[in-house]
């Protein structure tokens, strides 16, 4: 895979450094953090004129910086629920399938912590170049399951002492008149569809983002990212 812009691989650089293969800037190209952070991490990297950089970037906006990296690692559920650690709170991704939305809550729930994210194997997007560009870093610090069935993590949570709730876009309580349980998973529906009726079946609390203004929906990033603030506002 390749990693592109300055912010991402310098904060793979930070966390990651072994899964960097390669390492390429730009020539006349301002990176002192990336080259900080390959100094720091001891990885080498190779200087390209500009014509030979834009031919190995593509398409791609690299900012005078790319990096190949090893494929992402997704992890076990069951490993992250024997790790006992109750504060880290489970968001559940029902069809959503937009990488550019994928790569957004990474980068929005890594920033406010302890959180993972659940995919399902099928009508999901995965973890590609495109998500890990619009992460922007945020892979380095949300841990992400890949299941073949989001019913039976429900379960799983369950039985490991989570309480299952969902954001919906109406009829729920309201986000912030709520008393959030703990541990919490939340699951978020397609902007399209919602969350599915058998995955609806499952869930202990509905709650809905408050829109005072216009009522449109939340793209699913903003929803996660509010429900993530307002999970960390509570436990503090």
């Amino acid at each position: 895979m390749r990693l592109c812009g300055k912010r991402p691989v310098a904060e793979r650089l930070r966390c990651s450094p072994k899964t960097i293969r390669a390492l390429v800037l730009e020539k006349g190209t301002d990176n002192p953090e990336v080259v900080h952070a390959a100094k720091q991490a001891g990885v080498p990297w190779t200087v390209l004129k500009r014509d030979e950089f834009s031919r190995k970037a593509g398409t791609l906006h690299a900012q005078g910086v790319l990096a190949e990296v090893e494929p992402y690692r997704t992890v076990l559920l069951e490993n992250l629920l024997s790790a006992r650690d109750k504060g880290l709170s489970f968001f559940l991704l029902d069809r959503v399938t937009d990488p550019q939305n994928l790569g957004n809550i990474l980068r929005n729930i890594a920033c406010l912590g302890r959180s993972a994210v659940i995919l399902p194997r099928h009508d999901s997007a995965e973890v590609n170049e495109t998500v890990l560009r619009v992460a922007c870093g945020g892979e380095n610090h949300v841990p992400v399951v890949c299941v073949t069935n989001l019913i039976q993590a429900c379960e799983l949570l369950k039985r490991s002492g989570y309480w299952i709730a969902g954001a919906v876009t109406e009829g729920g309580v309201l986000l912030h008149e709520v008393k959030l349980p703990a541990p919490l998973a939340v699951v978020f529906g397609s902007e399209g569809g919602g969350i599915r009726p058998g995955l609806m079946k499952h869930l202990e609390l509905t709650f809905t983002l408050p829109m005072p203004g216009a009522k449109l929906s939340y793209n699913v990033a903003t929803a996660a990212a509010l429900t993530a603030y307002e999970i960390l506002r509570q436990k503090t």
